[in-house]
């Protein structure tokens, strides 16, 4: 099977909302559910202010099924933890414009170690900030909530951003994904993929749906 390209519709469920009792038949339940990628969010309570969890967690979630890594880095020093992350199985790694680093070198280093590299900005960071980077990443993340905690509300302002990166992939010939995060379900998934975006994170919308599965295709269909 050819990898996914930025034409195709991806979701993936977000483990901070799921059951952290749990977390194996979570996962499983994702996988089963038809989550087409894993997204795991690293908080380290100063970049963002809430901790979530280190490369333990994704290393478990790695060897409990074989399921596409979307590691989202938000902590201030990526650069230093990256290899823990890379060598704990992550398949794509996102880091933040706006965290203390050279960008340019971490998404080197990212796509040294054969994964994919994402560059993610927060809802308030304008788009010229990712602009020098464009041609260094297979993914763009536009936070469509300030990130650091599940379950807020989606955003609509930064749809104008998700349609401005889409339209400087296209005028540039890239082919990098635009992903979205934050308060994305059946209802907010439709507006980010006529803006440009193709992966969906949902984190409360599958985890906690009385139905994953018809959630996920819910949000996949658009």
């Amino acid at each position: 099977m050819n990898p996914p390209t930025f034409k195709d519709h991806i979701v993936a469920p977000s483990l901070l909302a799921a059951d952290f009792s749990k977390i194996a038949d979570e996962v499983v339940r994702a996988v089963h559910s038809g989550a087409d990628w894993m997204h795991l969010d690293v908080m380290d309570g100063h970049f963002v202010d809430n901790i979530s969890f280190g490369p333990a967690i994704v290393k478990t979630v790695d060897q409990i099924d074989d399921i596409f890594l979307d590691t989202h880095l938000m902590i201030s020093r990526p650069d230093h933890y990256l290899q823990r992350f890379i060598d704990a199985g992550s398949d794509l790694v996102t880091v933040h414009v706006e965290a203390d680093h050279d960008v340019a070198e971490t998404l080197g280093r990212i796509r040294a170690a054969g994964r994919l590299a994402g560059l993610a900005l927060n809802p308030a960071t304008p788009l010229s900030e990712v602009e020098p980077f464009l041609t260094q990443i297979d993914l763009l993340l536009c936070m469509t909530v300030v990130p650091g905690f599940g379950g807020q509300a989606f955003m609509p302002e930064v749809l104008e951003k998700i349609t401005a990166a889409a339209r400087i992939r296209s005028a540039n010939s890239l082919a990098f994904h635009i992903e979205v995060d934050g308060g994305i379900d059946p209802s907010t998934a439709p507006q980010c993929y006529h803006a440009g975006a193709n992966v969906m994170v949902a984190g409360s919308s599958t985890f906690r749906a009385p139905d994953m599965a018809a959630a996920i295709s819910a949000i996949r269909q658009g």
